[in-house]
């Protein structure tokens, strides 16, 4: 009996490595409570976690082993109620500069942290999670809908040389008066004939004179705040894709609300802010008159906004945009040749053609980023008769030029946005851009941990069910091979070792169909043992000499131990490509295994064979049952 030593530097480099990922597991996570700043490019500082300790122990709140990190501050709490206590505290001290969240805090050594081990994430099933719920802002859907239809009619109308004194917007619809019937009559067949199936039109006079009433009929009505609903789902989904977040759960919940749940999640202040930021692009040029202009009321077809901040100087912007973030296909962060934050901006090919026309003609001329955040502002009101903390949430937003340049070429699907303030800033806005725009404002309106959904019984049962069965299979082993039995015992204990560390490596979420893979795989494993010892024993059954049984087995079962296990990894991969959530936790599961099983059967098991028998001069019996 030879085997290489290769083999055995092989195995023992897997076990550190796979010991050394797997170890975080024995360090469960707790809860806690996390601020950050309400922008990215904010910086806090340690005051902002002075304040935090001091409004908790004012408010009899016990926490241990507050930290400062990363431009956010952790306070750690010992259990789930004393969390969202914490939270409701802080949140309504501090104020709408801060996000306050719920978070899980590691407790894995910094040293294992300095080489990137994490503990394995549970999914919603196992652990629980976080649960947001946002409503989306219809009145404000329909208002960018209102003013998107406004630009449309108006350039129907100017393409058909009918000139309109004004375009009002209404209650869910437009107001257009004109200057003669004449104008007016011949604006409503363009009218009907272009966006006819949206609208009811109501022909009139007022003190203006000829009017023309454009009423949104239901079932626009109803396809507006059915694509409101949708789009935001698609983004959201984006966002938390971008995030890093697996097995999340995102669906409609009513007309107007999304549930958002996130299992395993270790930033959740960052997925707050980032999930409810509600920040969109336009692309003007600036005004011609802004050289001279001086702030008071903007000329004809202008606009002013502040630049850089909200307080900033005002710079003149055109009315109409070139186009907004909706146009956008991709959006990387990264620094210029000076070493400054910028965001690559990739539109699609209906915003290139649009951006090239629009500055074709304006080489010399600037062009500003405008940014637009809808956000909302909670105050904290005491019912004099009840005595009750009432919340109110004010939308308002902010608008400001992020970034005003030359136009030194014609631009076209590709271009960059210089001017920011930071690298987070830039990478936050790139994140935005590329998941999509929202079609509308959302507002958080519940915020909670949630538990494991299948009831902690369950969860009890399915681990108690694996322990007993795990444990069954050990005695099974040692009974019926013996000596053997133990040396596969030691080889299935190592399985699961390298199992969890890939599973931690990767940051898969471990659900309960994940641990049916695990499960299977120690069964698979298992089996592959057995087939083995049995072939050893025919071989020895046989009349041959114990140590070239020992070969004999492991050579003459390799192919069906391959063969058996390749085609349930295809099985694994087919369920991984169609399936979605649990399904995939269970194939992503199921594969690790199998190609850990293989390891650890065909070359663990041989060389810990090879350690008690290859070494012997001559061997007269094996103890194999």
């Amino acid at each position: 009996m030879h085997y290489p030593a290769w083999k055995y530097f092989l195995i023992v480099t897997v076990l550190i490595i796979a010991g050394l990922y797997a170890l975080p597991n024995l360090y469960p996570d707790e809860p806690a409570v996390q601020i950050t700043s309400a922008s990215a490019g904010t910086e806090l500082t340690d005051e902002v976690l002075n304040q935090s300790q001091q409004l908790l122990d004012e408010a009899g709140i016990a926490y241990h082993d507050p930290t400062f990190s990363e431009n956010s501050a952790l306070l750690r709490v010992e259990d789930g109620a004393t969390q969202r206590k914490a939270q409701e505290v802080l949140r309504q001290q501090l104020g709408n500069d801060y996000v306050v969240a719920l978070n899980l805090a590691q407790t894995t050594p910094d040293w294992l942290r300095s080489i990137g081990a994490k503990p394995l994430k549970l999914g919603l099933d196992l652990r629980g999670g976080v649960r947001f719920v946002l409503e989306v802002d219809m009145d404000k859907a329909l208002e960018q809908r209102l003013k998107t239809t406004s630009n449309d009619v108006r350039s129907s109308l100017r393409s058909e040389r009918v000139p309109v004194k004004g375009i009002n917007v209404i209650d869910q619809g437009l107001l257009l008066h004109f200057k003669d019937t004449d104008l007016r009559d011949k604006a409503q067949r363009i009218i009907q004939r272009d966006q006819g199936t949206q609208f009811e039109m109501q022909a009139s006079m007022d003190d203006q004179g000829p009017a023309l009433r454009l009423q949104y009929n239901e079932a626009t009505l109803k396809e507006i705040n059915e694509y409101a609903v949708g789009q935001n789902l698609t983004t959201l989904r984006n966002r938390i894709a971008e995030l890093g977040v697996s097995e999340a759960l995102v669906q409609s919940q009513g007309s107007n609300r999304i549930v958002v749940e996130l299992p395993g999640v270790q930033d959740t202040a960052e997925a707050k802010r980032v999930l409810g930021r509600t920040a969109n692009l336009e692309f003007r040029l600036v005004a011609d008159e802004n050289a001279t202009y001086a702030g008071g009321v903007p000329p004809a077809g202008t606009e002013a906004f502040p630049y850089m901040t909200l307080d900033g100087p005002p710079s003149l912007l055109n009315r109409q945009p070139i186009l907004t973030g909706e146009k956008v296909q991709g959006a990387t962060s990264g620094v210029d040749e000076n070493g400054s934050p910028e965001v690559n901006i990739t539109l699609d090919t209906a915003g290139g053609k649009l951006m090239q026309n629009a500055t074709k003609n304006a080489v010399g001329k600037q062009m500003a980023v405008l940014f637009i955040e809808n956000k909302q502002k909670v105050s904290y009101d005491t019912d004099p008769e009840t005595g009750e903390t009432i919340e109110t949430r004010t939308p308002y937003a902010e608008t400001k030029i992020i970034s005003q340049a030359n136009i030194q070429a014609v631009l076209g699907s590709s271009f960059r946005i210089t001017g920011l303030d930071s690298n987070a800033e830039a990478g936050e806005l790139a994140l935005l851009l590329r998941s999509g725009a929202l079609a509308a404002p959302m507002y958080f309106v519940e915020e909670r941990t949630i538990g494991p959904s299948l009831g902690q019984q369950n969860i009890d049962d399915g681990l108690f069910s694996t322990k007993v069965g795990y444990l069954l299979v050990f005695l099974f082993m040692i009974i019926f091979y013996r000596l053997f039995g133990v040396i596969a015992n030691v080889a299935l204990a190592f399985n699961l070792v390298i199992m969890v560390a890939v599973l931690s490596i990767l940051g898969a979420s471990l659900t309960l169909p994940g641990i049916a893979g695990i499960v299977l795989t120690i069964g698979m494993a298992v089996d592959a043992n057995v087939l083995i010892f049995e072939r050893i024993r025919e071989e020895i059954g046989e009349g041959v000499r114990p140590k070239s049984a020992i070969v004999a087995g492991f050579d003459r079962a390799f192919s069906s131990i391959f063969d058996g296990n390749i085609t349930t990894l295809l099985v694994a991969i087919i369920l991984f490509s169609i399936g979605s959530g649990p399904i995939k936790g269970f194939a992503i599961t199921l594969a690790i295994g199998i190609l850990s099983s293989l390891f650890t059967a065909i070359i663990v098991t041989r060389a810990l064979v090879h350690l008690v028998y290859g070494n012997r001069k001559s061997v007269d019996k094996l103890s194999i049952g």
